[in-house]
């Protein structure tokens, strides 16, 4: 029997790894003779570094870079068992994560560090990266990426632009010409779960500068300064910058990725399914085990077990779902592939218990799944 587990992180308790780990350790307490493939899954967002190097046994560069306030910070990226591809989260370099709440002012906020992560595989001699584009602190429109890699941005004197969003509304122009060559001979895909365009209503500025410390008035400043961004790209290159599908995603960074690095916006956990070779993965499998933190309703909206349930569906191989929760609207996942779903909480406890327990949770939830298999096997059809 062949049983590929491929599971998410259960964020702020297990790595996707150690949840793989922990589901085989109770899966081979009744089935010891099984075939077990651990391939662990992410869909771009935070923990798709370190399920992409457990997956493809791979290795994590570090290094310091600027941070969204323009501090030093330690920030890491992927870099896939091959040598061949670089994993980068933006949210290492240009994360909310990293600022302080009092802190936190998308106005001054520069993206900067991410594109030194870039410019660091660059050197390394990568020319396939996956960026993750969830997660940051900027509204700054990508531009701080982009200065990174020797894109300038001037005001109408001819001064650089200063960091931050805020400086937007005095973008009067800007020079590509001395971007880095190696960029054009780099392949980027961009794991991007939201469609949100640049401006308006559902824009960066509107809809995320609030949580990234945006005032009501700064909100308007920002908006009013990506949309000067998006008219002199427009202008420049003859496109519709604010018709770019996931364009307003992490600050703007999507249209940035999609105009400097010629970078396509896709699905996280395409992109990840893609790399891993999960379908090759899943042929010859009599059962897949996926899972994350909570399933719900809004699993099937792009999250990882969903995604992996689909190539499973399509291959015709049952799928088990296991979450820390299973949350409200939980049974639409059956219609996407997932063929049952199960809690690993065997009691009600605080939050701060639930997550330490994570690991001895999953797995006698895992033994108990099997255990009721094996029951099964032996019961007259």
């Amino acid at each position: 029997m062949k049983i590929v587990i491929a599971p998410d992180s259960f964020k702020e308790s297990l790595s996707a790894e150690r949840t793989a780990q922990a589901i085989k350790k109770g899966f081979e307490e009744i089935f010891p003779e099984a075939q077990y493939v651990c391939l662990p899954i992410a869909d771009g967002g935070e923990g798709t570094v370190e399920a992409m190097i457990a997956a493809t046994r791979g290795k994590l560069v570090t290094l310091t870079v600027s941070g969204p306030m323009s501090q030093p910070v330690e920030a890491f990226y992927g870099v896939t068992g091959d040598g061949r591809t670089a994993v980068i989260e933006m949210a290492a370099a240009s994360g909310l994560m990293l600022v302080e709440p009092e802190l936190r002012n998308p106005m001054s906020a520069t993206s900067f560090g991410t594109g030194e992560l870039i410019k660091h595989a660059l050197n390394a001699g990568i020319r396939h990266i996956i960026l993750g584009i969830g997660g940051s602190a900027t509204v700054d429109g990508g531009i701080g990426m982009a200065q990174a890699l020797g894109v300038h941005f001037y005001d109408a004197d001819g001064n650089e632009l200063a960091a931050g969003g805020g400086a937007l509304n005095s973008l009067s122009r800007i020079d590509q010409q001395q971007i880095d060559p190696r960029v054009k001979e780099c392949h980027f895909e961009i794991a991007c779960d939201v469609d949100n365009p640049l401006t308006g209503p559902r824009g960066a500025a509107t809809v995320f500068g609030p949580q990234k410390g945006a005032t009501p008035e700064m909100v308007i400043q920002l908006d009013n300064g990506l949309a000067n961004l998006a008219e002199i790209l427009g202008a420049q290159t003859g496109r519709d910058i604010n018709a770019i599908v996931g364009g307003g995603a992490a600050g703007g960074m999507g249209v940035a990725a999609e105009i400097f690095l010629g970078g396509k916006l896709k699905p996280g956990i395409d992109i990840i399914m893609n790399a891993v070779n999960l379908e090759q993965v899943l042929e010859g499998a009599d059962l897949v085990i996926t899972g994350e933190g909570r399933i719900d309703s809004q699993t099937v909206g792009g999250k990882a077990p969903i995604g992996v349930a689909r190539v499973a569906h399509r291959l015709g191989v049952p799928v088990i779902g296991m979450a820390g929760v299973l949350g409200e609207g939980v049974e639409v996942v059956h219609q996407h592939g997932i063929d049952a779903v199960f809690s690993i909480l065997p009691r009600l406890a605080p939050l701060a218990t639930v997550l330490l327990q994570g690991e001895i949770n999953l797995q006698h939830c895992a033994r108990n799944i099997a255990q009721a298999m094996k029951l099964g096997q032996a019961i007259p059809a």
